[in-house]
This record gives C-alpha cells, structure tokens and sequence, in this order.
C-alpha cells in the first residue's frame, strides 16, 4: 500500500506521513515548500514528489492543506485520479470539501474525514475519528476503513457531512472561540505571571484551554470561526447566556444565582447517568 500524503510538510501533513510509515507502508509527500520537502525526505527516508506525480503513483491520497487551497489542489489532481483510488480529506469542517470533491473527482472513491486530535498527539489508540461517507461506494470503504482503524484502538464515528458541521460548531468553534477571548481577557486585565503563582485547579484548566488556543495557527482558527455552519448562533447565545449570568452577579442576587446552577447541574446529571 502507498499512501500519498498532499501537504505533508504541514504539522498535521507531517503526524500522518509518520503513522503511516510507522504502520509499514509506503509514502510519497508533496509540498510547496521545496526546504521543508527536502527536509522530510532526508529525516523520514520518504519519497517526496508534486501534487500530480504523487498522486499518480500512489493508492490512497490524503489531502492535508489549509481549506483556502483545498478547491486549488483537488482541481490541479482531479485528471490523474484513477478508478482504484481513494481520495480523503482531513479538513475540519466537511460539507466544504466533501462538495468539492464529488463535483471536481469522477472516478474512484472519495471519503471526507476528520480526526478529532491535533499533531501533538503522540499516537493513534483512543482517539475520536470521524468519517462522512454520503454515497454506497464511500459508505462501504469507510466501514473497512472503520475497522480498520478500531484495530488500532481509535474511536470511530460515521455521519454525514452536515452533521458534523454542525456538532464542530460546539465541539472546535466555541471552545475555540472561549478560549482566545479568555485569552485576550487575562492579558487585559489581570498580571498573568503573578496570577499563574496563585492559580488553583479551576484556574489553570482555565488557563490551559486559553493557551491552547492561542498557540494555534491564526489563519486555521480564522477558517474554523468563517466556515463552521452554526458558529454564530451558538456563540450568540453564548454570549446571551453569559450576559444572564452577569447581570444576577451585578443585582447581587445569590439566591437567584444558587437556583440557576442548581438547574444547570440537575440537567447536567440528567445527561450524564
């Protein structure tokens, strides 16, 4: 088996091209960057190519670039996919590039995927991984890619692209979104490096949420807040709710405050059973 990895110089790029060759297959890695190209192939040993050429000589193709090149690179490979061949995607958002795949690929099998971790993730096992086959051809390759990867211990969900969209405007948007304002909050109002010195539990699960996000690439995170379906309103009525909250703090209301929580941890209990 011969994986090409388009955009393999990238981080995430870069964790698949390791996986692979680390589960015995080959490899062929292309970038626009010729440095970082000739860097992987010299600290992997891995085949390096164009987009064309890797396409060309390998059996599945993994597309790992940002979503603004996402059509560019699907319509410069679309005339040298073959009938064999499976095309995946790991863009974060789906319905995007899912539509651009079934309008620009004619032949083979196309699959939008997603894996839920980042590429600091040391391994594979316990993972989320999520696929969104829409037609029979996909939906019968990604049950076997399912098994697949559950024999490597991940954790698999199939849905349609929509569907994911919309759980990604909760499960990456606003997280996402919660923790650059946070961010942008603390070093606003409070000296951080005296504030880390006195942090307590709840404070530095705070903290590390906030400095997760703010380490991520700013064009990434942009994408994730412009393309997500329902990040607005999600976000809105974050932003009503914590206004609500605010607004019984100010009034000095407690009594108000304890029953609102208790409601909150009555639902929360109810879920969770």
């Amino acid at each position: 088996m011969k994986v090409a990895i388009i955009g393999g110089t990238g981080k995430m790029g870069r964790w698949f091209t390791k996986f692979f060759l680390d589960e015995g297959m080959q490899v062929i890695v292309s970038g626009r960057n010729k440095e970082k190209l000739l860097k992987i192939k010299d600290e992997l040993g891995v085949e390096i190519a164009d987009n064309v050429n890797a396409v060309k000589s390998a059996d599945r193709i993994f597309i790992s670039v940002p979503m603004e090149n996402f059509k560019e690179v699907v319509r410069e490979i679309r005339s040298h996919i073959r009938p064999d061949q499976v095309v995946m995607d790991i863009c974060s958002v789906k319905e995007f590039p899912v539509k651009v795949m079934h309008e620009h690929i004619e032949t083979g099998i196309t699959l939008g995927t997603h894996p839920m971790f980042g590429p600091r993730a040391e391994n594979i096992q316990n993972q989320n991984f999520i696929l969104t086959p829409t037609n029979n051809k996909e939906r019968k390759f990604a049950d076997d890619f399912k098994s697949w990867l559950e024999e490597r211990k991940v954790n698999v969900s199939i849905m349609s692209p929509r569907k994911h969209d919309e759980l990604m405007s909760a499960v990456l948007g606003l997280p996402h979104f919660i923790g650059i304002a946070i961010c942008d909050t603390l070093l606003n109002c409070v000296d951080l490096v005296e504030t880390r010195k006195a942090a307590g539990t709840s404070f530095k699960l705070l903290l590390t949420l906030a400095e997760t996000v703010a380490s991520q690439d700013p064009e990434f995170c942009a994408s994730l807040q412009m393309n997500l379906p329902n990040v607005e309103s999600v976000e809105s009525f974050f932003c009503e709710k914590s206004i609500e909250w605010l607004n019984t703090i100010k009034r000095k209301d407690k009594s108000a405050f304890a029953d609102k929580m208790r409601v909150v941890k009555a639902k929360l209990e109810k879920i969770s059973v």
